[in-house]
Order: C-alpha cells, then sequence, then structure tokens
C-alpha cells in the first residue's frame, strides 16, 4: 500500500501512540513528533517511548488541557 495507510485504533487502550494521534490529527509523522517533543501535542515520555494519555489528548482538542 502506498502513502499512509489506515489505521485501526484500539478504544480499549488509555494511551495512544504519537503515530495515532498523527493518524487522528491527520498530521505526518514528522510533525507528530515535533509537536509533542515542544509540548504543542501533551505527551509523557517513557522510556525511548511518547505516549499520550486518551483523557489529555482529548482535553486538549476540546481546549480544556490541564
Amino acid at each position: 500500500m502506498s502513502g499512509r495507510e489506515s489505521t485501526i485504533i484500539d478504544t480499549a487502550r488509555l494511551t495512544y501512540t504519537v503515530e495515532q494521534v498523527a493518524t487522528l490529527l491527520d498530521l505526518s509523522r514528522g510533525i507528530a513528533y515535533q509537536h509533542v517533543r515542544d509540548g504543542v501535542i501533551p505527551a509523557q515520555r517513557v522510556g525511548r517511548r511518547w505516549l499520550i494519555s486518551r483523557r489529555r489528548f482529548h482535553a486538549w482538542l476540546d481546549g480544556q488541557a490541564a
């Protein structure tokens, strides 16, 4: 499959990956990582991975970030 592949997002999980957030926001993976590193998208570093809390992400989208 060329281009961006469709991603199935498991709604039972408590966190998103940066790749999942990129898909949700229709951003490139690189731009999503840049926004995470810059603190634009609320995320937390866990080891070598960035995880985005579903609750914080959706609050941020709604303009209610804590």
